[in-house]
């Protein structure tokens, strides 16, 4: 039989700019290289109708046909995708357990390696590097941090922010149980707070896609709080079982207080070294408990 024209109505379940955000991520890929087709939709569709607002494009069909012949403009909307929400020593109670928890474990090995993935424009880098100087593993450590956001990654190896953050930053500072003055870590000049060198010596900043790019390195510890909730379950897993392949045995995984390994098909991978802050261990085999 055959379909009649005239009686083609749109599907209740798919909505058009459903469909035209599928086209565009594909388009993205297949063009860019860059794929965004397993983040959450609430994200990419928060972050294309900004992109839309900003160019004051029509739809998101004319979106595309313009990131398809405009590299520029494709960079633009590429690092719209990118999640830079992050700030140092961002939720202090987690800093307090690196300290009082998982600084003892990092203790046993004589040289460490770190992965920050995703680690946008490096403020928890850093916290990172001045909680391991307190602790004095600093000069035994090689910090990656890693992120697709060139830009981003830019801003993080220069180590200069606005000084207005600062205030927030101590705040957070004193509340992780400190052992100094975050003060003693920046050199205030004018209306910026400059990362003294000292601390930036052990961190290696390089590009890498958690989402199309392979392990990274053997790690002892991995930080990537707060960017799995952008991910779909699929590319989450996708994410996790890279974090297991470069992690050592006994390695730390540390996630953000949303996320979580409960619903992960990995999740017997992994000890739960502390619940409310989402600090796992790798296990040495499947049958430790």
């Amino acid at each position: 039989m055959k379909g009649n024209l005239n009686s083609l109505k749109v599907s209740s379940k798919v909505e058009p700019c459903d469909i035209e955000i599928e086209l565009l991520l594909e388009a993205i890929f297949q063009t860019y290289g860059y794929d965004f087709r397993d983040y959450s939709r609430a994200h990419i569709k928060r972050r294309i109708l900004h992109r839309l607002r900003l160019s004051q494009i029509e739809s998101i069909s004319l979106m595309q046909h313009r990131l398809l012949r405009e590299p520029g403009f494709a960079s633009d909307l590429i690092r719209d995708f990118s999640i830079n929400v992050t700030e140092m020593f961002r939720d202090p109670e987690f800093y307090q357990t690196l300290r009082e928890r998982i600084i003892q474990i990092l203790k046993t090995w004589s040289f460490l390696k770190i992965w920050h993935a995703g680690c946008s424009t490096g403020e928890e880098v850093y916290s990172t590097a001045i909680l391991l100087m307190e602790e004095g593993l600093y000069d035994r450590v090689q910090i990656y941090a890693t992120d697709f956001n060139t830009n981003s990654l830019k801003t993080a190896k220069e180590g200069i922010f606005p000084i207005e953050r600062i205030k927030k930053y101590t705040d957070n500072y004193d509340l992780s149980r400190p052992k100094g003055r975050l003060s003693d870590y920046y050199l205030a000049r004018y209306d910026s707070a400059i990362i003294n060198n000292s601390l930036k010596k052990n961190i290696i900043w390089a590009n890498h896609n958690l989402v199309t790019d392979h392990d990274f390195t053997e790690t002892n510890m991995i930080m990537c709080r707060n960017v799995l909730i952008y991910f779909n379950r699929k590319l989450q897993d996708k994410v996790i079982a890279l974090f297991y392949s470069s992690l050592v045995k006994g390695g730390i995984l540390c996630l953000g207080n949303k996320e979580s390994l409960i619903n992960s098909s990995f999740k017997d991978y992994f000890e739960e070294v502390d619940k409310k802050h989402k600090i796992f261990k790798k296990k040495y085999s499947l049958s430790d408990e």
